[in-house]
C-alpha cells in the first residue's frame, strides 16, 4: 500500500472530524474513541473487551460507517467453521475448475462480535490474516484489502461456551480496551438521543479508503528518536524480567507499541514521538499480551490484582529519556 502524505494541518481536519462523528455516537467515551482511531491509523488490530450492552459492537460499526469502505461482519459462534471466514474453492462443472468464493474477511474493516465464542480452530484462521493481510486456501494465496483492520468484541462476563483467545491470538491485537460504564450525565444524553433511533443511522462516511491510505502514510513518517525507542524496548524488556509475570511482551509488541505512538502523535498535531505518548499507550498496547503468577505480588508485598498495575509500575519506575543540553 502506497500513497503520499498530507500535510499537517489537512491531516488535523480529518482526524478531528473523525472523532466528533465517532463521538456523536458514543457519549463520554472520547478515550476508547481516539484509541480505535490511533489502531486504524497505526495499521494495528483492535481488541474490545466488556461487559454486555457498553457499546463495544456500536464503537467497532461507528469506526467502520467513518470510513467509505467495504465493511463485514462476523458472529463469531460455536459452530462457526474456518471456511466461513476465510472464503472456500467451488468446482464449477460448467468450466471443470475450482473457483474461490471469497469469505467476509475480504473487507477494509471487519467487525468479529463475540471472537471467543468460536472454537480455537476457528480463531486460529485469523492469524495469517492478521500478521500478513494474507489468506491461503487450498494451497493457494489471496491477498488482502489494504487497509486492512480486524475489530473484536468479547464478554468476560458471560464465559460458559467460549474459548479464551490463546496467547499468539492475543499478541496480533496491537490494542485492547475496555470502554466502561458511561456517566450519569452521559448515559441520560445517551437516552434522549436514541429516543428518534440509532445514531448511527445518522452517520455518514467522513474519509474514502485513498484519503485514509494518505492519513497511514502521513503516520509512518512521524520521526522517532532514537532515545524513544530505547525507551519503549526498556519498558518491554522490563515485562520480561518482571518476578510478577509469567509471560511479558513479545518484540511484536514493541513495535506496536512504536506504531501506536506515531499515530496518537500525529493525531495531536505533531511529526514526532514523545515518551509521553508511549507512556499513554503501554498499558493499552502490552497488558492483554502478559499473564500474571499466581499469587503475584508488588515489590512491597501487596497482591497485584492485575496486568494493568504491574504495567503502570514497570512504566513508572522506567526511566525517561530526557534532551541533551544541544537539543
Amino acid at each position: 500500500m502506497s500513497a503520499e502524505p498530507m500535510g499537517a494541518e489537512e491531516f488535523g481536519e480529518l482526524a478531528s472530524s473523525i472523532r466528533l462523528a465517532m463521538n456523536g455516537v458514543m457519549d463520554g467515551k472520547p478515550d476508547a474513541v481516539d484509541t480505535a482511531l490511533a489502531v486504524l491509523l497505526a495499521e494495528g488490530h483492535l481488541l474490545i473487551e466488556d461487559v454486555p450492552g457498553v457499546g463495544k459492537t456500536m464503537l467497532a460499526r461507528a469506526l467502520a460507517r467513518c470510513i467509505d469502505g467495504s465493511v463485514n461482519r462476523i458472529q463469531f459462534t460455536p459452530d462457526l467453521l474456518p471456511a466461513d471466514i476465510t472464503g472456500v474453492s467451488v468446482y464449477r462443472q460448467q468450466l471443470g475448475t475450482f473457483e474461490f468464493t471469497p469469505g467476509p474477511i475480504f473487507a477494509h474493516i471487519v467487525i468479529g462480535d463475540e471472537i471467543n465464542r468460536a472454537s480455537p480452530k476457528t480463531q486460529s484462521a485469523l492469524l495469517e490474516c492478521m500478521e500478513e493481510g494474507l489468506v491461503t486456501v487450498d494451497g493457494h494465496t489471496h491477498a488482502l484489502a489494504a487497509p486492512f483492520l480486524v475489530v473484536a468484541t468479547q464478554n468476560p462476563i458471560e464465559m460458559e461456551g467460549t474459548y479464551a483467545l490463546p496467547e499468539a491470538q492475543r499478541d496480533r491485537f496491537m490494542a485492547r480496551i475496555s470502554i466502561g460504564y458511561p456517566d450519569a450525565e452521559s448515559e441520560a444524553l445517551m437516552v434522549r438521543d436514541r429516543e428518534h433511533g440509532s445514531p448511527l443511522e445518522r452517520l455518514a462516511p467522513v474519509i474514502d479508503v485513498a484519503g485514509l491510505r494518505r492519513m497511514i502514510a502521513t503516520v509512518r513518517e512521524v520521526y522517532v528518536s532514537l532515545a524513544v525507542e530505547r525507551y519503549a524496548v526498556a519498558i518491554v524488556q522490563a515485562t520480561r524480567e518482571e518476578p510478577a509475570l509469567r509471560l511479558g511482551a513479545s518484540p511484536r509488541a514493541t513495535l506496536q507499541l512504536v506504531r501506536a505512538a506515531r499515530a496518537r502523535a500525529a493525531m495531536d498535531g505533531r511529526d514526532f514521538v514523545l515518551p509521553d505518548d508511549i507512556d499513554a499507550l503501554a498499558t493499552t498496547v502490552l497488558s492483554h499480551r502478559m499473564l500474571l503468577v499466581p499469587r503475584a505480588q508488588h515489590p512491597d508485598g501487596r497482591p497485584a490484582r492485575s496486568v494493568d498495575e504491574v504495567v503502570e509500575r514497570i512504566v513508572a519506575a522506567t526511566t525517561v529519556p530526557v534532551p541533551s543540553a544541544g537539543g
